[in-house]
Order: C-alpha cells, then structure tokens, then sequence
C-alpha cells in the first residue's frame, strides 16, 4: 500500500519540481534572489552592479517576472529623480534556503570538478 502512495506523489513531485524551475528559471533569477537575500533592499543600479554581466533590459524584465510571481516587491520612492527600490517578500524569502543550499552543492561540485 505505501509503494502505490509513494508511485503516485512522484508525478505529483515532479510537477512541483518542474513548477519552481519555471518561476527560477534563467540564468539571473537565481542571481537577483541571491543578491536581495544578501542585502535587503537594492535599488535598480545597486542590483545591475552586484548581478555581474547583466543588461538593465535583462535586469528589468527578470524583476517583472520576480514580482508578477510575489517573490519581489517594488517600492517608487517619490524622490526627485524617482527612486525605485526592491526587495525580497515574505514570500520571496521563503527561497534563502534554497538559494543557500544551492550555493553549497555548487561550492562542493566545484571543488570536486577541480580535483580531476
């Protein structure tokens, strides 16, 4: 009876797992999560200097994703030039230890990877 419960959360599993690589996926929003997680807010200049080899188009669009998904929330700040700020949500910070535990494997795979 548990190997036919366990049979059918595998789908299930896999679906989860193909939903969160959807919403992460790229090569930056991994990287945006990262730096907001580190520093709290950023602004839009802060986050295009720590994200290393990003375009500000590129930029722009990952954080519109980010926040259509809840992870981010955009603050305009009523300055003069306007300010806008970004940070991590509730929500969004529910990924840190993701984000961390990610971080970790890489560091292993790499040591590993350079030892051949």
């Amino acid at each position: 009876m548990k190997a036919v419960a366990q049979q059918k959360a595998c789908p299930i599993q896999m679906l989860a797992v193909r939903d969160a690589l959807d919403i992460l996926s790229g090569k930056w929003k991994i990287s945006i999560i990262g730096a907001l997680s580190l520093g709290g807010k950023h602004r839009f200049k802060e986050l295009e200097r720590e994200v290393t080899g990003i375009t500000p188009k590129m930029l722009s669009k990952e954080l519109q994703d980010l926040e259509i998904n809840e992870l981010v929330h955009r603050t305009v700040l009523d300055t003069k030039p306007v300010t806008v700020e970004y940070e991590l949500t509730p929500y969004g910070k529910t990924l840190e230890n993701v984000i961390k535990t990610l971080a970790d494997w890489g560091v292993q795979h790499r040591s590993r990877m350079m030892k051949k």
